[in-house]
């Protein structure tokens, strides 16, 4: 394989819902490019891009499969990203390194939520788009209606360059408003026959070149000039102006497909290789410190390594982007991450389970390398001129979360080493080891996402494991103020432990002025403020502790004491062992001994003090509150809306966004446990919610009652065993 310049390089991603066709595309492609003497199907478990254990068990594209073709002397690699938005993080990390986006759209449905997730991922990266019409051999599929669609959401910026004769299982050809030609093809696909496009489609057709012609030219003021005069353009010159279009998101070509059939793909991959933008084309990104990483083969050696795959028989193979410069096997470099030395061995151009070993990779290309020492994703490799490092690729919130564990404990050391292994293939698997909860929670996309997760662990690692409902991170905090005190004394032969502490406890809001004084029961207590410590807690709001004590009553030395008596208890809630928050805490009074007070004395007054405090200042339990937004067919909303009410959610709006409703609500974490699952099943798998933390409220009363109950059983339990 030749070595090719960035200016021959084109990094292409192939997004879409799930079963909209990339695979099938992607073994068409391959096919045409005479990579594969033979395309292979998901149905018999042999195409190129699905080739792990667990994508052939579930049929579905778990990860993202690198591949390149060679065409006119151009070389495209190419990216076949998974459908399914449990598996958003290969989209998200595909788009990032790659300079065009082609989105599928299932020519049986038309565009759909999932279509809305990629192009949305399309905006936020400034990606060039092409849609492609698959499918369109289906008895379903109308092709005006998904244009007319497409219109309505993607605006006049679509710009069609084929179009169907007919659609539906008699479907064969396509007329093509570019080069204004028919094409046809027999049963098997393949090569078209190219012709003259008949008279009865001629106007049409040049309706949609005009069109085309028009869009073209308004990217270019020259362009635009020579089509106000002549009203029409060389074939030159419409590829220049949608190469143009295409880098700055004002055009969004259409083509049409059959994937499963090969008919289409020739020309579509003709289309990618003579219009869209190369690699030098494209704005350049910034690395860590703010810098233009410009690709450009003479520019300091830096590779970024974007995805680990673990392969049988070989371990891990390390994908990479030459970032600038240019890579050849022996080259010495260190792991800008890790500071460690690398010596790069044979490296190779990516061709799904296979590899093409190659003597150097340029500026702007993808390759890969096996049996790296130290290198993870997200790292950076660089030759001696540089240090740069890279985190352009953001990753979504977690939506759906599980316990686990090892169904054999002696097993957990491996557990957590197979699960950080994987999360080196697709970093949306997040697992998390929570003091507070008590439970090892891994998080995820969606269940589908972590049922893959456990699948892989019980076959590919043999270890079994035990999925459960996540604890809730409740808080506490109280309502009103209250007063406590307590003596600590003990006597048991030599030095004693004696420690008495008189504290208020009240709730707390930023900026309350510190308070003057209190009265309980008739009594007045007055306030001298001697020193004040706000303390910003590591789970979520504020213990705010005022030493108020006058006369000598606490030696200064035991308040750190009483301090970490206090926080023992925020650690600890008296109602259901969560954290407290959100409470000042004002010492006012105590007494010491000159010989038995010490530390452990204050500390232990100060815990019990606290605790009855706190059980009298109408104490309250908090429960995190997520704000949910919820993509949805308009079909379906009635249903999703009631589900969500059923679910103590609060719907806060409702929208209309590129043909789908965008429902917003405030929804308990609680609530949100097996949100994914029901969503999916209401909607037939058609919508998609995303969720951010959003403050902690009041639990019901009701809820407030259980979970105390809970609480107090699980204890008893605890003290029988």
């Amino acid at each position: 394989m030749r070595v090719y310049q960035t200016n021959e390089i084109k990094n292409i991603a192939l997004i879409g819902s799930a079963g909209s066709g990339k695979t099938t595309l992607a073994e068409s492609m391959l096919f045409e490019a005479g990579l594969i003497k033979r395309r292979g199907s998901i149905e018999a478990k042999n195409t190129v891009s699905d080739y792990f254990p667990v994508e052939l068990e579930y049929g579905y594209s778990v990860f993202p499969t690198v591949f390149h073709v060679e065409w006119n002397n151009k070389k495209l690699n190419i990216i076949d990203c998974p459908g399914s938005d449990d598996f958003v993080g290969g989209t998200i990390t595909s788009l990032n390194v790659t300079d065009q986006a082609v989105v599928l759209i299932n020519g049986q449905y038309g565009p759909e939520v999932g279509t809305q997730n990629c192009f949305r991922y399309t905006e936020k990266l400034k990606k060039p788009v092409i849609f492609l019409i698959n499918q369109l051999d289906s008895d379903k599929c109308d092709f005006d209606t998904i244009i007319a669609s497409m219109k309505d959401i993607y605006g006049s910026k679509c710009v069609q360059i084929q179009y169907p004769v007919q659609t539906g299982p008699g479907f064969n050809a396509l007329i093509d408003v570019l080069l204004l030609k028919k094409y046809t093809w027999k049963p098997e696909g393949g090569a078209p026959v190219i012709e003259d496009i008949p008279a009865e489609e001629m106007d049409k057709a040049m309706e949609l070149h005009r069109a085309l012609v028009e869009a073209a030219a308004e990217n270019d003021e020259e362009l635009m000039e020579k089509f106000f005069e002549s009203e029409s353009l060389t074939e030159d010159e419409l590829r220049e102006g949608i190469r143009k279009g295409l880098v700055t998101r004002s055009i969004f070509p259409v083509f049409c497909v059959c994937a499963g059939k090969d008919m289409g793909v020739r020309r579509l991959m003709e289309f990618l290789g003579n219009v869209v933008p190369f690699v030098d084309e494209m704005p350049k990104v910034h690395n860590t410190r703010g810098e233009e990483v410009a690709a450009d083969v003479a520019g300091p050696e830096s590779l970024y390594f974007f995805k680990t795959g673990m392969e049988p028989h070989i371990g891990e193979v390390s994908y990479f982007k030459v970032m600038s410069g240019c890579v050849k096997p022996g080259d010495d470099l260190t792991n800008a991450d890790r500071g460690s030395k690398e010596r790069m061995g044979q490296i190779y151009a990516c061709a799904g389970a296979n590899r093409v070993p190659v003597e150097q990779l340029n500026a702007g290309d993808i390759g890969c390398t096996v049996k790296l020492k130290d290198v993870k994703t997200g790292n950076a490799l660089n030759g001696k001129e540089v240090e740069w490092r890279y985190d352009f690729i953001k990753y979504p919130n977690s939506k759906y979360s599980r316990s686990i564990k090892a169904a054999n404990a002696q097993d957990m050391e491996k557990l957590m080493a197979a699960i950080l292994k994987m999360r080196q293939e697709d970093p949306t698997w997040v697992v998390e080891n929570s003091k507070e909860l008590r439970q090892t929670i891994v998080h995820g996309q969606g269940e589908f996402h972590l049922r893959t997760l456990k699948w892989r662990l019980e076959n590919n690692e043999k270890l079994q494991v035990q999925f459960g409902e996540p604890r809730i991170p409740y808080r506490e905090t109280i309502t009103k103020k209250a007063r406590a005190e307590y003596r600590h004394k003990k006597q048991s032969g030599g030095a004693g432990q004696f420690g008495e502490v008189h504290l208020i406890v009240e709730p707390y809001a930023e900026g309350m002025p510190d308070p003057t004084n209190f009265s309980f029961n008739g009594q007045e207590f007055k306030m001298n403020i001697k020193s004040r410590e706000e303390i910003d807690l590591e789970w979520g709001g504020k213990l705010v502790f005022l030493n108020s004590v006058v006369g000598g009553a606490i030696d200064a030395r035991f308040m750190p004491a009483i301090l970490k008596g206090v926080m023992d208890c925020m650690e600890h809630g008296p109602l259901t062992g969560s954290y407290a928050r959100d409470v000042r805490v004002i010492v006012y009074d105590g007494k010491m001994h000159p010989v038995d007070s010490n530390e452990l004395s204050f500390m232990l007054a100060a815990r019990h003090a606290f605790s009855d405090a706190f059980k009298n200042a109408g104490p309250k339990i908090l429960e995190p509150i997520y704000d949910l937004e919820v993509f949805v067919p308009s079909d379906f909303m009635g249903d999703v809306m009631s589900d969500l009410q059923g679910r103590r959610a609060l719907i806060m709006g409702m929208d209309s966004e590129a043909g789908y409703q965008k429902l917003q609500a405030k929804i308990p974490l609680k609530e949100l446990a097996n949100y994914s699952i029901s969503l999916s099943s209401l909607t037939g798998g058609r919508a998609s919610f995303t969720t951010k933390f959003a403050s902690y409220e009041l639990v019901p009363t009701d809820i407030q009652t259980r979970l105390i109950a809970e609480h107090e059983a699980e204890l008893a339990a605890e003290k029988d065993d």
